[in-house]
């Protein structure tokens, strides 16, 4: 087979085309995937309208970040996969790499990782870029440790579900903010959940830690809800944001003489740099799922790739219980 069906995009807003492309052959170090499934973020519907210019990808284009699939073949010198292997990544969709929105990727083999064994390749498409940024923030930054408390702001998102998990399985206390409708999920997953329309964070931070405020705040949706972390922190604690754009007043985290970090997972992409670390980041998800203490939420409702359309929809209609997923190959996924 030399070529593959892709949706292109020429436009920005504009339609998602269903293409004929040529497929890719994998080059040294890299691994050509058969594409099973392609997990949807708000970032890609961002740069679908051309809001993302962060992401620096030019038109046309192949959207799609998260990935998973089978490996059909390996470039010279990559040894950690083999034809067959199930994988998953967040792989493409920026910087004009090709994204997961076609039938074959040839990927950096650095960026990937195995399934988990329990994880259909479906649910594992769900996973990349949210577990990649909330390790990026609790570990890496935070270096969060057993005992801490954390204020997960968006719990029920999709990075804040992650969030949620991973720091319950570091051995933390963990709180999040959620709508009353999604209480009860936030809540199943080992989280305190907290009604952040109905309470102030004095009123809340007063009610889970004394007035004392939480030791990790990861925020997962930037603006009013940044704002929010840097009133909810302790003294000497910590904030963590993937949108930690915009103007901010940093006095209420400056009086408690805590600390901030960005997020920026694109960079590895983007420059090249510290792939390798991605893929770590991947084992380890891979490890707390089939372990039992990482699980995505994906919505129940199925799409491909000629009805990929709707799926953005339902990414941006506020509809979405848990990740929307596009079934590249439904005999895979």
């Amino acid at each position: 087979m030399s070529t593959m069906q892709a949706l292109v995009l020429h436009h920005h807003n504009g339609p998602l085309e269903l293409t004929e492309l040529a497929r890719p052959e994998p080059r040294a170090g890299e691994v050509l995937v058969r594409i099973a499934a392609s997990g949807l973020n708000p970032l890609d519907a961002k740069i679908r309208a051309g809001a993302a210019a962060h992401a620096k990808h030019p038109l046309p284009l192949v959207l799609g970040i998260d990935m998973s699939g089978i490996v059909e073949a390996v470039g010279a010198g990559v040894d950690t996969f083999k034809p067959g292997d199930a994988v998953y990544g967040m792989t493409g969709g920026v910087g004009g790499i090709q994204g997961s929105l076609a039938q074959y990727a040839s990927v950096d083999a650095a960026l990937l990782a195995h399934k988990p064994a329990n994880l259909s390749l479906r649910d594992a498409a769900a996973l990349p870029l949210a577990f990649i940024t909330s390790f990026a923030g609790i570990v890496d930054r935070a270096h969060l440790r057993a005992g801490q408390t954390v204020l997960v702001q968006g719990g029920a998102g999709g990075v804040g579900h992650i969030s949620v998990q991973l720091a319950l399985a570091t051995g933390a206390h963990v709180f999040a903010t959620a709508s009353k409708k999604d209480h009860a999920y936030v809540e199943s997953l080992g989280a305190t959940a907290i009604d952040y329309r109905t309470m102030t964070v004095e009123q809340y931070v007063a009610m889970h830690t004394d007035g004392s405020g939480f030791d990790l705040v990861v925020d997962t949706a930037g603006g009013a809800s940044l704002d929010a972390s840097f009133a909810a922190v302790t003294h000497f604690g910590h904030v963590v944001s993937a949108l930690g754009w915009g103007t901010h007043a940093l006095a209420p985290l400056s009086f408690r003489e805590a600390s901030y970090s960005g997020v920026f997972t694109l960079h590895p992409l983007l420059t090249g740099q510290h792939r390798a670390h991605h893929g770590q980041m991947l084992r380890e998800a891979t490890r707390l799922a089939e372990a039992g203490k990482l699980a995505p939420r994906v919505d129940a409702r199925r799409f491909d790739l000629r009805d990929a359309e709707r799926a953005y929809e339902a990414l941006q209609d506020g509809t979405a219980r848990g990740k929307i997923v596009v079934d590249i190959d439904s005999a895979l996924s």
